[in-house]
């Protein structure tokens, strides 16, 4: 009897050996810290953005994009083309969240219902730029429909972006405030991004109208002067907005991804950088953070 009996008390303190060491692993014990189980990710990690080429030209993208990347575990596909054919890919439900420049433009999207959450971001400015010669005179010209005027009268060279971005739509604006629809050898459609653009003028030794931040970007590489700047209606002003998913139920647009970068481009954290962006390699900054200001105040 004694024999089974010490069997059974070994029996039994083995099994509160084990009780015991179970609970500790589990942090069920009296006294041990629970562990928090790691934030679950994004469901859908993929987030697709529409945007100008001007932000990436400029290299604005290649600083937030991995900052926005790494706060919030999505994963960041930019289409850099033209605002006309960014806002084209959110009317059609073939991104998730848009950074463009074309006011007037964006305001259709948001009254179709197409967009939701406009954002305003951020501003440089529109300048035109030509060769050092100067061939059409128009240096020191203050409005740029003057200038055009004075460029088409000379048949100088211009290289118009002509894929209906931002920078074209505002350059088509400035034609019809001059009173001239430009045709001839003079004037040509390049049918590609701001750089490229850029690099043409450059080239052909033609004058064009481009944003001052991817000029500055690019412009060691350039033999092109800014010839205007400083006129209130060449303000470039940027918008970010998230597709509205309710237009487009069966295409799975990422609301969540988009909302979160709407919110980071706004953040004070970004406006910052934005703000500082160009400064260490330029002298000045490349884009003006406006998040949160009256849009209609800008340039004053």
């Amino acid at each position: 009897m004694a024999k089974i009996r010490r069997m059974w008390l070994v029996l039994l303190a083995t099994l509160i050996l084990l009780l015991t060491f179970t609970g500790c692993g589990q942090g069920t014990k009296t006294g041990d810290k629970q562990q928090t189980p790691p934030a679950a990710g994004p469901v859908n990690k993929n987030l697709i953005l529409a945007t100008t080429t001007s932000t990436m030209d400029s290299g604005l993208l290649d600083v937030l994009i991995p900052m926005f990347e790494e706060k919030s575990g999505y994963i960041v596909k930019p289409n850099a083309v033209g605002t006309g054919q960014a806002l084209a890919m959110g009317d059609q439900g073939n991104a998730d969240v848009l950074l463009v420049h074309a006011p007037a433009d964006e305001v259709k999207l948001v009254q179709k219902g197409t967009v939701i959450n406009r954002q305003l971001v951020m501003h440089n400015d529109f300048i035109i730029v030509g060769p050092p010669s100067d061939p059409a005179g128009i240096r020191g010209v203050k409005k740029a429909a003057d200038a055009f005027k004075k460029i088409a009268a000379k048949q100088a060279i211009f290289v118009s972006r002509g894929d209906d971005s931002g920078t074209h739509k505002k350059e088509k604006d400035i034609w019809k405030e001059a009173g001239i629809n430009p045709q001839g050898k003079w004037y040509q459609e390049a049918g590609a991004g701001m750089g490229q653009t850029l690099n043409i003028a450059s080239e052909k030794g033609g004058y064009t109208l481009t944003d001052r931040g991817t000029y500055l970007a690019l412009k060691k590489n350039l033999n092109l002067d800014i010839m205007l700047e400083g006129e209130k209606t060449l303000l470039n002003i940027y918008h970010v907005m998230q597709v509205n998913p309710e237009k487009f139920p069966g295409m799975k647009i990422n609301s969540e991804g988009a909302k979160a970068f709407v919110d980071f481009m706004v953040a004070p954290e970004t406006q910052k950088v934005i703000g500082d962006f160009g400064k260490d390699k330029f002298g000045q900054s490349l884009f003006f953070p406006d998040a949160g200001k009256d849009e209609n105040t800008l340039g004053q």
